[in-house]
């Protein structure tokens, strides 16, 4: 372990695990109502998140940062400061790794369970490989967030899922509980949404865990969160985070844009060509997590990008791109 010296962290409490209220719609929408997340213990198909695990182990030692004859492939050593390990792997999301999750029939079997309806996954997921970090005095949390600042309208849950074991060091997730029914913690600089400030948290309220392959944490919207960073000493943080909804929802539409104007789109899915409007009220996602203007849509999408919208009465109420 690096011993250099580590800024300080807030005391965590313990996830709430909800397994005993699988089967009780009341008693999972109340826990939901008043902690803001779900966390499942071992239920997940164990041998799907192994053939997940593969293909980021895969990855890793393509990268030239595990060594393929290490059984525990633990981190090397290499310089990976120009590598794109970290996230939003863009090999993964081309190999659309997250079928393995979405399409099995065990992890579907659970989320139907649990939803008593249609599990409908959302086209955006982000894997992670996250390596030890170089500098274990920075601040542990790597961006207070959460996601219905950015993603009006789109009402899904974060399920966010470990794809190793992920203890305290390796950091994984670290959710703010029982905030969900407050004002967001968020501030603005104009368009800009900025992210949350550690001190603005109210203490006693930051909850994790160890996870371990088979877990399952599910955050509402309006929950705040961060990732925890890396300080092992040669171990990777091996997790991906997915959307899903469940299936009787208002779900968005999850197409291809075949027009784009300031005012107007134009997206096709399965259902065919849907027409809408774009007014000042439309939450449409720039690179960074801010709000277009009109003028700035055609120049940021084009016809042929992949795009998620939340829509109503005809007009666009958020999109964002699929990943």
């Amino acid at each position: 372990m690096n011993m250099q010296a580590r800024p300080p962290m807030p005391e965590m409490g313990e996830l709430n695990v909800s397994n005993h209220l699988l089967g009780d719609p009341a008693a999972l929408a109340a826990t939901w109502d008043r902690d803001g997340y779900w966390f499942f213990r071992d239920v997940l198909d164990k041998a799907v998140i192994a053939d997940i695990r593969r293909t980021y182990i895969d990855y890793l030692i393509d990268m030239g940062v595990t060594d393929p004859n290490d059984p525990f492939h633990r981190y090397n050593g290499a310089d990976y400061s120009a590598l794109p390990i970290n996230s939003n792997m863009t090999r993964m999301n081309e190999q659309k790794v997250h079928r393995l999750l979405h399409e099995a029939p065990t992890i579907n079997d659970f989320f139907r369970c649990l939803f008593g309806c249609e599990p409908f996954w959302v086209p955006f997921t982000v894997h992670r490989t996250n390596p030890p970090v170089q500098d274990v005095s920075r601040p542990r949390f790597d961006f207070i967030h959460d996601d219905g600042s950015y993603n009006e309208g789109l009402d899904f849950l974060i399920c966010w899922v470990p794809i190793d074991e992920i203890d305290a060091d390796v950091g994984g997730l670290a959710v703010v509980e029982g905030l969900n029914k407050q004002p967001s913690l968020h501030r603005r600089d104009g368009a800009r949404i900025l992210p949350i400030q550690a001190e603005d948290v109210p203490p006693g309220t930051w909850r994790r865990t160890d996870y371990r392959p088979g877990d399952v944490l599910l955050m509402s919207l309006a929950t705040p969160h961060s990732g925890l960073s890396n300080i092992s000493r040669d171990r990777f943080r091996l997790s991906m985070d997915t959307r899903i909804m469940p299936g009787a929802s208002r779900l968005p539409i999850a197409g291809t844009l075949v027009e784009v104007g300031a005012d107007r789109v134009g997206v096709a899915d399965a259902a065919g060509r849907h027409d809408l409007r774009v007014d000042p009220q439309s939450f449409v996602r720039g690179h960074r997590g801010d709000r277009l203007s009109m003028a700035d849509i055609p120049v940021r999408y084009s016809p042929g990008d992949a795009v998620i919208v939340a829509h109503a009465d005809g007009r666009v109420v958020n999109m964002r791109p699929q990943h």
